[in-house]
């Protein structure tokens, strides 16, 4: 008989930093095949499948390199803010490829849920489930048909859809009515 050598397998592992990059990178790359934000004019769109919730996808603002972006279901609002809930807000960095879940509940704020001086390994853990609240959140929406093909800008009080004001430069907020 022979005897061999057992030799340590060596399995690279991520770190919480690379899980959360990871994380991003995955985000956006199901936000970008759902919607394709990146193309998108800043003002308001409605996807619409026929089940009954609908998700508004709020591009709040657009610069070189990132966009701003809110994604929300349009009929279920929080009893307490009368905002919609759930909603997330992204952080779309184009150059990058990632999508960054920077908060998911409008009533609580990030030192509600984790405290005024939290300490690092809490900060990041909490990004993890957001970002993976968005994850999984991007894949539930796929499965139930929203994309590009449902998506469309959604109409002011002045029949005039909010990405064609943003387009021109004017604002919903600041349109004469």
């Amino acid at each position: 008989m022979s005897s061999l050598a057992a030799r340590p397998i060596h399995v690279p592992q991520l770190s919480r930093l690379g899980w959360l990059m990871a994380l991003y990178a995955e985000n956006h790359a199901r936000l970008v095949r759902l919607f394709e934000p990146g193309d998108l004019a800043e003002g308001r769109y409605l996807s619409r499948t026929g089940d009954g919730l609908e998700v508004r996808l709020d591009v709040i603002v657009r610069h070189a390199y990132t966009s701003e972006l809110r994604l929300a279901y349009d009929a279920l609002p929080d009893p307490v803010t009368g905002e919609p809930d759930p909603s997330v807000y992204v952080r779309l960095y184009r150059d990058a490829r990632q999508a960054e879940a920077t908060h998911c509940y409008v009533g609580r704020r990030w030192q509600d849920t984790i405290g005024m001086f939290p300490p690092p390994k809490a900060v990041l853990g909490h990004r993890v489930r957001m970002n993976t609240f968005l994850g999984k959140w991007l894949q539930y929406l796929a499965e139930q048909g929203h994309g590009v093909a449902t998506l469309a800008p959604l109409a002011t009080s002045s029949g005039a859809p909010d990405a064609v004001l943003a387009s021109a430069g004017t604002s919903p907020e600041t349109t004469p009515r």
